[in-house]
């Protein structure tokens, strides 16, 4: 399964990117994750971050949860980051890549602020969650977008 959704923001891409470059952050503005913390298990001795995070959907009746363990192996500030599954378990687990692009938009809000585009994508490599998360992402991108919104918003004035 591969979603890609857009939002365009009226601020700088620095200020776009710290929102989506750390997954710590992502349950403030993001529903569908409640938790993500910071991975302190074992170093693996690449210095790259983890984060170990909880996804909870729920369509109807039917409602899933699942806790991933996530490296962030490309971190190309403030344009770039991608974050994969890396479990530590030695078992073979199904691929989940998120990959967050940020772009400077050329024209200007109508006050003058500058703008952003965000791109996100997700691709995820097994089937279990397939049908629900399709689904739930679709309504979550949807309710996520204003808040993401409010909370650069706020970054930007200091709340």
């Amino acid at each position: 399964m591969d979603v890609t959704a857009e939002l365009d923001a009226a601020c700088p891409p620095e200020a776009l990117f710290a929102w989506v470059e750390d997954l710590g952050r992502y349950p403030a503005w993001l529903d569908i994750v409640p938790r993500a913390e910071p991975d302190d298990g074992p170093a693996e001795g690449d210095g790259r971050p983890a984060w170990s995070v909880d996804l909870r959907g729920r369509l109807g009746p039917l409602a899933r949860s699942k806790r991933l363990r996530m490296v962030r192996t490309v971190h190309e500030a403030p344009n770039v980051v991608v974050f994969e599954r890396e479990e530590r378990d030695g078992r073979s687990h199904a691929a989940w890549v998120l990959r967050a692009e940020v772009a400077p938009l050329d024209s200007p809000d109508h006050d003058g602020e500058p703008r952003s585009r965000l791109t996100m994508h997700l691709h995820y490599g097994g089937g279990l969650w397939g049908p629900v998360l399709e689904r739930v992402l679709g309504d979550e991108i949807e309710r996520s977008r204003p808040r993401l919104v409010r909370a650069i918003t706020g970054d930007r004035a200091g709340g």
